[in-house]
């Protein structure tokens, strides 16, 4: 069996506004990853990702730049998180 790692993030700073939960999206699927992303009230945006350790690797340091126009000024990183059953990534509303 290949192993699945599984992290929460909380991603600062410039990150609403800036197109980054689609941008989070279509990363994740490229890399194969399932999980969900949202914005957060404080304006920061939530992640879980699961996948590949090394997939799950690549995606937070693709999210420690994020798309154009974000400016990501700290990332919090949880590994063990609940694994994501639901195959898939999706962008969950608020």
């Amino acid at each position: 069996m290949h192993a699945i790692r599984t992290v929460s993030v909380v991603i600062q700073g410039r990150v609403q506004g800036v197109s980054y939960r689609v941008w989070t999206q279509g990363e994740a699927r490229r890399l194969g990853l399932a999980g969900f992303v949202r914005n957060r009230d404080d304006g920061s945006v939530e992640a879980r990702f699961s996948g590949a350790p090394e997939a799950v690797d690549a995606m937070l340091t693709l999210c420690r730049s994020g798309p154009p126009g974000a400016r990501v000024t700290d990332m919090a990183v949880n590994d063990g998180a609940e694994a994501h059953t639901s195959p898939g990534f999706e962008i969950l509303r608020s």
